[in-house]
């Protein structure tokens, strides 16, 4: 398990743990019920504040991305295919609008976009 802090980013610290052991759960390089670092440990490795440590693992446990078994640890949990695919549509929402704001700004009309879409469609197949 890989997490950089870069403290020129505008995120909190507590965020970006966050969001990088989310993706890596997300995208398998964590593995269901594999253990996670201790609280302690990521913060003394990271050198910050265990309280910054914790609150990010309590909004993972809150999502339902890990799980805390009293006395051994925090671990990764079984991957809810539901909660997966709510974050996969997330994203897919954030890159749609994203790609409409680029769209109006050139121009582009719906059937544009449509016929851009079928092409790309078509690309992925």
């Amino acid at each position: 398990m890989t997490i950089f802090i870069d403290n020129k980013s505008g995120l909190p610290i507590y965020e970006q743990i966050y969001d990088q052991l989310k993706s890596q759960i997300i995208s398998g390089a964590l593995g269901e019920d594999e253990l996670l670092p201790s609280i302690r440990n990521l913060a003394k490795d990271l050198r910050i504040s265990v309280i910054t440590t914790k609150r990010a693992y309590d909004e993972l446990e809150r999502e339902g991305f890990i799980y805390t078994v009293a006395g051994k640890g925090c671990f990764v949990a079984p991957k809810n295919t539901e909660l997966l695919r709510e974050e996969h549509l997330k994203q897919i929402e954030s890159h749609l609008a994203e790609a409409l704001r680029l769209a109006a700004a050139c121009g582009l009309t719906r059937k544009d976009i449509l016929e851009l879409l079928d092409i790309i469609e078509g690309d992925v197949r």
